[in-house]
Parts: structure tokens; C-alpha cells; sequence
């Protein structure tokens, strides 16, 4: 294989083109290529350097992994640079780590993972792709059409929230990427919620980090809910795939057991034939020889007829036994018979049991087949139903923050208006100080019309107090609906919820804190009013008996101070004793999840119960298969004995016929000739 460095020498003067004497450098002192990897960061690299890197990339490289990051590169350059990688076959790991690319360099990247089939993963930290939103969009098409792509690095690269929806919208087109890093944008609320949309459809991100972006804590911890719950889904996949393996794996192993036991019987079966057929064969050709020496004999017996009369009735004698030992054969040969048909017989009941026992077994891997499909279905069916659930959780969580949010104005409102009454009192206090030093006289006409405006003043706040009061009836009127409808809802979950608990104890928690920091705030206030109202009422005490009037109706007002005070604590008390009321049902969801646990830990029990009476049926036909092995064996001894006694029944036949020979008087008169 040509070395890096001569082959960017070659190229440079092919193409006309000085080769750059920073990169010759750092490739003849061995930094930069160094096995499968080719490091030019820290490199200004120039147009001409990046056009003969591209040809480089073009052909046949065995670099698998390529840093350039902090090389400065211009936009033709990075054009350049990209095209050259369209049809590579080897690179799997490209850093462009700090080279500042905007709009053309978003535009070639998304042409780039369209069209190159081998790139893994791309480093693209501290660039500017979204600051221009066309081309951001170029490259994001280019992102849900790629197939390989697994982890992609967008940190610091001024990612809007338009950014965030174009990636959104390719993120429900990708099924590859795993990992995705958008740290340290400006990507806000709304484009974190089109990435948590798009993470619903999602379901191949596991990893995703979004620090630094301005996105509220719920989403963020809705983005880590999708995240795990993506994780999860690929880990029971993953298990799911390991097991269905194991038990192809392990029924593929029980068809070559049948298979080869089945062999083995064949051929057992094809040996005693044989064995058989042999023994027929021996048991002929001596029967054949026996009758042979009979027939020599008998033919001597004849020709000596005529000569010895003392002879005919041993051989009449003679020919009883043949007779006698020609039904004992005739004997045999249907034993020999009834035996084989025994034996065919026999054979034939193994093969129906053999059937039947593959029949059986082919119909247990199918219902552990329809029960592990069933388990599946019952998984993805929880894991909708998880989904949906904390969508609507995280629903009633925005209109639980806006309600309180509401809440919140309004007192606010309510009190900017009393402060705003009590200045125009300490105005009008003021006005008052001054006509009686200017104008006593006047003073009784001054001191009704006073009246008159403080008691429409009083007017006016009753009438607003009473607005708030039905407001706030009617705020409380739809939480307890909502509330209804969250319990209703709430009960219905059935799976594993372990950091949504947390989440909703911490949310409690905060709240909590904020209604005693609201709390303390309204005491400070209040603190604050009662110190002003005995400010102006040591001013009014030094005041003639002629604003005794006054002095009676601003107390009246701070009678009325008081109550709204006291309504206020008791709105409060009203909250905390409906938060109390939310732990309690929290603590009832808790324990609805326990419940689910237990249905989990006792389907887990009945699958390992399952895969436990599936070891044994593989036991019990293990123990079967020993057992008919055991039979043959014995049917192999029985045969063997079998053949043992033919044996020694043709020997005692062959030492009886020696025997009578011997005995007979031919045997007698023809022995001293011999």
C-alpha cells in the first residue's frame, strides 16, 4: 500500500498544485497519518491542499478515521473537502471541530450524508450551521435520508428554535442516529418541544444531551424520559433477539438430535437386515450341504439295496428321521418368520411413536412461540400506554404551572392596586394637611366629599374583592375537575414509573418552597403595611379632633386590611391542604405501581417456570431417547442369542446326522475299505 505522504506529493504535481510545508512536515514526522487514522488538526489548510485531499479521499485510502479540526477552512475548501468524501468507502469518523461553517458548508454536509453510505460518526463542535436556516434545513434533509449516521456532535453552532423543528422533522424520518449531542445553543422552549415530539416518534435515539439551551426543567426531564425509555426499548429488543436466538439455536440442535437419532436407527435397522439376510444365507447353504451328503448317502443306500436286505430298515429308520429333522427345519424357518414379522411390527410402533413425540414437541415450540409473541405484544401495549400517560401528565403539569401562574398575577394585581389606593390616601391625607393650614373654614365641605370618594373607594374593592372571590371559586371549581380527571387517568397506569415519582416529588418540593417564599413575601408585605399605617396614624393623631372622622375610617380600612389578610392565609392553608391531598393520591399512584411491579416480578416467575418445564420436556425426551437406545441394545442381545441358538442347533443336527451315519451299518462296512 503507498504511503500517505508520496501519494499527496504525487497528487500535487499532478494537479499543478505546491504542496504545503506544514502538512509535508507533520507527514514526514509521522503525526499525522498513524495507522488508520489522519490527524491535519491545528492545520490552516488551503483551497489547493483540500482539493488534493479530496482526490486522496476519491480513491481506495485506508483511513477509517479523519481530524480536522481547529484547520481554519474556507468555504470552497470545506466544499471541496466534502465532495471528495461522497464516495468513500473507508472513512467512518470525520472531526470538523472548529472550522467556523456556515451556510454552503450545512449545504454540502447534507449532501454529503445523503449520499455516503459508511460515515459513523460526525464531530461538528463549535461551527455556525444554524445561523442561516435554509441551509440548515439542506443538511437536516440531508440527515433523515442517511441510514448509517450514528452519532452526530452539534455543540456550540447556534441552533435556533427553527433549527430545532428542521431537526425535529428529520429526527421522525431517522431510525440510525444514536447519539445526539446539542449542547451550548439557542435552542429555547419551543424547539425543545418539537424535539420531545419528535423523540415520541423516534426510536433509535438512546443518548441525548441539551445543556445550556434555555429549555425549562420539565422538558428537559420529558427529553430524559423519551431518552431511557428509547434505551430500555432497545435493551428488551436486544433481549428479546438473544432469547429467540437461544431457542432457534436450541430447536435447530433438538431437529439434528432427531435427525441423527433417527439415522442411527436406520442404520441399526439396515445392519440387522443384513445381519439377518447373512444368517438366512449360512442357515441355506448348509441346510444345502446337508441335504447334499443326504442325498449321496441315500443314493448309496440304493445301489446296496440288493446286496444287504438287513439294511432296508435302517434306512427306513433313516429316512423317519429326515423326515423328522425336515419338520424340525420347517419349524425353525417359521419361528425365523414369526420373528421377523415381531420385529417389523415392533419397528413400526417406534417409528409411529417417534412421530407422535415429534409431533408433541414441534407443538410445544409452537405455544412457547405464541406465548413469547403474546409477552411481546403485552410489552409494546405498556409501553404505548406509558407513553400516552405521561404525555397527559406533562399536559396537566403546564396547566397546574399556568393555573397557579394566573393565580399568582392576579394577587399581584390585587395588591398593586391597594398599594396604589394607599398612596392616593396619603395624597389625599396630604391635601388635606394643607387646606387646613390654607382654608379651615372650608374644610367640612372638603371632609365630605372625602367621604364620598373613600366610601365609592370601598365600593369599588368590595365589588373587585367579590370578582376575585369568583374567580378564584371558579379556579378552584376546574383544578377539582381537573383533579377528578387526573385521578381518573392516574389509575390507569400499569408500568414502570420509578423516575417520574422522583420527578413529581421534587416538582411537590418546589412548589412547596415557593408558596412558603410567596408566603413570606405576603407577611413581609403586610409587615410593611401595618408599619405605614401607624406611620399615618401617629401623623394623624398630632392632627386637630377634626379628623377624628378620618382616623375612625382608615381604621375601618385596616379592619378590612386584616380580613383580606386573614382570607389570604386561609387561601393559603387551602393550598397547602390540597397539596397534602396531591401526596396522598401521589403516595395511592405509588402504591397502584407497586402492585405493577408485582405483576411484572410474577410474569418474569412465569417465564422462568416456563423455561423451566421446557428443560424438563428436553430432560424427559433425553431420558426416552436412552431408554429406546437401552431397547435396541436389548433387541441386539436377543438377536445375537437368537443366533447363538441357530447355531447350536444346526451343530447339534450337523453331530446327530454324524452320529447316525456313523451308527448305521453302511458306516460300518464302508469305514475298513476307507
Amino acid at each position: 500500500m503507498e504511503d500517505f505522504r508520496r501519494m499527496y506529493l504525487r497528487l500535487c504535481k499532478e494537479g499543478g498544485v505546491e504542496p504545503q510545508e506544514s502538512v509535508v512536515a507533520q507527514l514526514q514526522e509521522g503525526r499525522a497519518a498513524q495507522g488508520s487514522r489522519l490527524d491535519l488538526s491545528g492545520q490552516s489548510l488551503s483551497v489547493d491542499t483540500c482539493s488534493v485531499l479530496a482526490r486522496a479521499f476519491q480513491k481506495e485510502t485506508y483511513f477509517t478515521e479523519v481530524s480536522l479540526s481547529d484547520c481554519m477552512l474556507s468555504e470552497e475548501g470545506a466544499k471541496v473537502l466534502l465532495t471528495g468524501l461522497f464516495g468513500n468507502n473507508t472513512v467512518k469518523i470525520l472531526d470538523l471541530k472548529g472550522n467556523n461553517l456556515r451556510s454552503s458548508g450545512a449545504e454540502v454536509l447534507g449532501k454529503l450524508l445523503a449520499h455516503n453510505k459508511t460515515l459513523r460518526r460526525l464531530v461538528m463542535e463549535w461551527n455556525a450551521l444554524g445561523v442561516w436556516d435554509e441551509a440548515f434545513s439542506l443538511f437536516c434533509e440531508g440527515l433523515a435520508s442517511n441510514s448509517v449516521l450514528t452519532h452526530l456532535d452539534l455543540r456550540n453552532n447556534q441552533i435556533n428554535h427553527h433549527g430545532a423543528s428542521e431537526l425535529a422533522l428529520a429526527l421522525k424520518r431517522n431510525t440510525a442516529l444514536e447519539v445526539l449531542d446539542l449542547r451550548w445553543n439557542s435552542i429555547g422552549l419551543l424547539g425543545g418541544r418539537s424535539l420531545l415530539e419528535a423523540l415520541q416518534k423516534n426510536k433509535s435515539i438512546v443518548q441525548l444531551e441539551m445543556a445550556g439551551n434555555n429549555i425549562p426543567c420539565d422538558t428537559l426531564k420529558a427529553l430524559e424520559q423519551t431518552t431511557g425509555h428509547n434505551s430500555d426499548r432497545q435493551s428488551t429488543l436486544r433481549e428479546s433477539r438473544s432469547r429467540t436466538q437461544v431457542l432457534s439455536m436450541e430447536i435447530q440442535t433438538l431437529k439434528d438430535m432427531k435427525g441423527r437419532q433417527f439415522l442411527n436407527l436406520m442404520e441399526t435397522i439396515d445392519r440387522q437386515r443384513e445381519e439377518i439376510s447373512h444368517s438366512n444365507r449360512s442357515t441355506s447353504i448348509q441346510i444345502g450341504q446337508l441335504q447334499e451328503a443326504l442325498n449321496e448317502r441315500k443314493s448309496a443306500v440304493n445301489s446296496l439295496t440288493a446286496k444287504l436286505q438287513m439294511t432296508e430298515a435302517a434306512l427306513a429308520l433313516s429316512e423317519q428321521k429326515n423326515h423328522n429333522m425336515g419338520e424340525l427345519l420347517t419349524r425353525v424357518k417359521a419361528e425365523k418368520e414369526e420373528q421377523r414379522e415381531r420385529q417389523s411390527r415392533e419397528r413400526k410402533k417406534e417409528q409411529e411413536d417417534c412421530a407422535l413425540r415429534e409431533s408433541k414437541l414441534l407443538r410445544e415450540i409452537q405455544d412457547q412461540n405464541q406465548t413469547s409473541i403474546q409477552l411481546r405484544s403485552k410489552v409494546e401495549e405498556m409501553e404505548r400506554r406509558c407513553k400516552s400517560q405521561q404525555h397527559q401528565i406533562f399536559e396537566l403539569k403546564q396547566e397546574l404551572t399556568n393555573s397557579t401562574a394566573e393565580l399568582k398575577l392576579r394577587l399581584a394585581q390585587a395588591e398593586d392596586r391597594l398599594e396604589i389606593e394607599k398612596r392616593r390616601s396619603k395624597q389625599a391625607l396630604e391635601d388635606m394637611d394643607t387646606l387646613r393650614q390654607k382654608e379651615v373654614e372650608h374644610m367640612n365641605c372638603h371632609l365630605e366629599e372625602s367621604e364620598r370618594a373613600l366610601q365609592e373607594r370601598i365600593f369599588k374593592l368590595e365589588g373587585q374583592r367579590i370578582q376575585l372571590e369568583e374567580e378564584l371559586s371558579k379556579a378552584k371549581a376546574a383544578c377539582v375537575t381537573e383533579r377528578v380527571q387526573a385521578e381518573e387517568e392516574l389509575g390507569r397506569v400499569r408500568a414502570q414509573v420509578r423516575l417520574e415519582e422522583q420527578e413529581h416529588m421534587s416538582a411537590l418540593e418546589e412548589k412547596l418552597r415557593s408558596v412558603r417564599s410567596s408566603l413570606q413575601e405576603v407577611q413581609l408585605h403586610c409587615s410593611q403595611q401595618k408599619q405605614t399605617i401607624s406611620e399615618l396614624q401617629a401623623k394623624t393623631s398630632q392632627q386637630s379632633v377634626e379628623m377624628d372622622g378620618l382616623r375612625r375610617r382608615i381604621e375601618e380600612l385596616q379592619q378590612e386590611l386584616s380580613g383580606k389578610d386573614r382570607e389570604k392565609v386561609a387561601e393559603v392553608s387551602r393550598v397547602k391542604v390540597e397539596l397534602q391531598e396531591q401526596i396522598g393520591h401521589l403516595q395511592a399512584e405509588r402504591t397502584a405501581q407497586t402492585g405493577l411491579r408485582e405483576k411484572i416480578s410474577a410474569l418474569e416467575r412465569e417465564l422462568k417456570v416456563l423455561r423451566g418445564n421446557h428443560r424438563e420436556a428436553l430432560l424427559d425426551k433425553e431420558s426416552e431417547m436412552s431408554s429406546m437406545q437401552e431397547k435396541l441394545r436389548l433387541r441386539e442381545a436377543e438377536i445375537l442369542r437368537m443366533r447363538e441358538d441357530e447355531a447350536n442347533r444346526a451343530s447339534y443336527l450337523q453331530s446327530a446326522i454324524l452320529t447316525y451315519v456313523q451308527g448305521s451299518p453302511l458306516g460300518q462296512y464302508s469305514s475298513p475299505k476307507k
